[in-house]
């Protein structure tokens, strides 16, 4: 399974930029790989752990702006399709328990 994080968060203040770096950092510390500008994905091995690492990201929610979940199976994310731009290489994306680099 992946979990995508899509935000759109205010910058205009001081305190707007603290709450956008501070949910980025939780982000970035749970194991979420930025896909594009504010968009991230991170892979699950299950719906329990979708379910708790949703509860995480609810706990840590910016105070304002928006902050959108969409979990799908790894059969469904194989089937994004590159109109432009072409897959980054350094990112792991398999679903095999054991990569060997």
């Amino acid at each position: 399974m992946r979990m995508l994080v899509f935000f759109d968060l205010p910058t205009e203040s001081v305190e707007d930029k603290r709450n956008y770096r501070r949910f980025r950092k939780v982000l970035i510390n749970n194991g979420f790989m930025m896909m594009q500008q504010s968009v991230y994905c991170r892979m699950l091995l299950n719906q329990s752990a979708s379910n708790s690492l949703a509860g995480l990201l609810r706990k840590h929610k910016p105070p304002k702006g928006l902050v959108q979940l969409l979990t799908v199976t790894e059969k469904q994310f194989a089937c994004v399709e590159f109109i432009i731009g072409e897959k980054q290489g350094d990112v792991i994306d398999s679903d095999e328990r054991v990569i060997v680099l």
